[in-house]
């Protein structure tokens, strides 16, 4: 198997404020392309595109291509799991969504310390262990957003699984919340293959501040920003798939052009990665990938993640001189709620992958925007 999965996380939209408004003509394009250009891994989950993902994957994919020719996969939400026969009506609905007799890979959603605990309450592991032994599931894993200490435990106590899915990206690398590498090592330790997800980070690896920017164009000309970070988690012996949220045709041409004949980085261009991550920590000040795990059930109906966005934006203009992002913050505000009405539940930090203390950057949000 080639060593690109396509993210269903992030397709293009025909309206950007509507995460459900997919493009599914231009994903029908893209996934044709996918698969003619020899790539057959493809992965999406219960809750991607507000719940759309999966039936989008059904009309695009499934039903336009013979089932031996691509491999799929889906994700049990552990964050959902409130009551018993909860994992056995979700797994049914996800099977009539992907329109499916069986995934090829199966995943625990987002595994913490937390989604760990519900895992057990739950017995999700058995849960999904019986689906494979009954064939409707071949290769049973987890997504997985703690310490490598935490994933230490959960292989340990399970050895059973066949492979786990990491953020590993370089930026992420050696930071001391993500853990990426001493993850990526946990897993090694263990004998799991590994599935790579945030590669370029949400797409803050693909638009850098200008000085990391020309340390990476310099090196390769010919090589796309973004490229990197896929080339990074790539360049990883133990991983089998590094999963893109491809958004649009241009980034599918980019990506399956140099992942057909893949080369792993060089010891030099590894020395460029660490020194270009050490220009990009210094500019961003909230490291968000807007996947909006955060936004689901916030009684505030705050878009978190475009406030981040603003934030950022007005944090690096500030260098600049000259910003629109407060006439922005008033527009994104008409429609959903200002950081100035957090009740500060929590509930988002629980679901955060990035670790992002959101609550203190809600404060500093309205100080910026709203004082």
């Amino acid at each position: 198997m080639k060593k690109l999965g396509f993210g269903c996380m992030r397709m293009p939209l025909l309206d950007a404020e509507d995460q459900t408004s997919v493009d599914f003509e231009q994903v029908c394009q893209m996934v044709d392309t996918f698969l003619e250009r020899g790539f057959t891994y493809f992965d999406t989950a219960y809750m991607y595109h507000k719940y759309a993902s999966e039936r989008v994957v059904k009309e695009a994919l499934v039903k336009r291509h013979a089932r031996d020719s691509y491999t799929l996969a889906t994700k049990l939400p552990t964050m959902f799991l409130k009551e018993e026969g909860q994992q056995e009506q979700i797994f049914e609905e996800q099977m009539e969504k992907c329109g499916v007799d069986y995934f090829d890979y199966y995943l625990l959603h987002n595994l913490n310390q937390a989604n760990y605990e519900t895992a057990r309450k739950f017995d999700s592991f058995a849960f999904v262990q019986k689906k494979k032994e009954e064939g409707r599931v071949r290769q049973f894993g987890f997504s997985f957003h703690d310490t490598a200490e935490v994933l230490d435990q959960i292989l340990t106590e399970h050895p059973e699984v066949d492979f786990v899915q990491l953020q590993i990206n370089y930026l992420d690398w050696e930071n001391e919340r993500i853990q990426s590498g001493k993850c990526y090592e946990t897993a090694v330790k263990h004998g799991k293959k590994v599935i790579v997800m945030e590669p370029v980070k949400g797409g803050k690896l693909a638009k850098l501040p200008e000085e990391a920017e020309k340390l990476l164009l310099g090196a390769h000309p010919d090589w796309t920003v973004p490229s990197w970070g896929i080339r990074f988690a790539a360049s990883l012996p133990e991983v089998m798939v590094v999963l893109s949220g491809m958004s649009n045709m241009e980034q599918m041409l980019d990506n399956t052009g140099y992942m057909q004949e893949f080369e792993l980085l060089t010891e030099a261009d590894q020395q460029i990665v660490k020194e270009a991550a050490e220009i990009i920590r210094n500019a961003i000040a909230i490291p968000c990938t807007e996947c909006r795990y955060c936004v689901e059930g916030c009684p505030a109906q705050i878009e978190i993640p475009a406030l981040f966005n603003l934030y950022n934006a007005e944090n690096q203009a500030l260098n600049r001189g000259y910003s629109t992002q407060k006439e922005n913050y008033a527009k994104q505000t008409e429609s959903g709620g200002k950081a100035s009405e957090c009740v500060e539940c929590g509930q988002c930090e629980d679901a955060c992958p990035q670790h992002i203390q959101i609550r203190d950057w809600m404060k500093e949000i309205t100080q910026m925007f709203e004082a």
